[in-house]
């Protein structure tokens, strides 16, 4: 089995939708940090698991300096965040993401 893992840095701005009173009901931005985990058992054609600027596009070029709220049709949490990227790229089966320094959720596929 071949491994990749890419970190990536997000400024992103979002606003949360809570069944509760929150703060977090306003909108606000962090500099999220985001963990992809790829696997594959064989190499593609271009002898890798995935492309590093592959997963920078699907997950930067979508997010990065954006109003999370506006671009993604869920509830922006962290945790939804780590299942649309894991969803997002076929060859990943991890998301680590970072909303603030000890803030992180992680989704991990069957």
């Amino acid at each position: 089995m071949y491994y990749v893992k890419k970190r990536m840095e997000i400024s992103a701005a979002h606003r949360l939708c809570l069944s509760y009173e929150s703060k977090c009901s306003e909108l606000h931005g962090h500099n999220w940090v985001v963990t992809v985990w790829c696997k594959s058992k064989e190499l593609n054609e271009d002898g890798m698991v995935v492309d590093f600027t592959h997963i920078k596009q699907n997950i930067l070029g979508k997010l990065d300096h954006k109003v999370l709220n506006d671009v993604l049709p869920f509830n922006p949490t962290a945790e939804n965040i780590a299942r649309w990227i894991v969803d997002r790229i076929p060859e990943c089966y991890k998301c680590e993401v970072q909303e603030s320094e000890g803030n992180v959720a992680i989704y991990e596929a069957d």
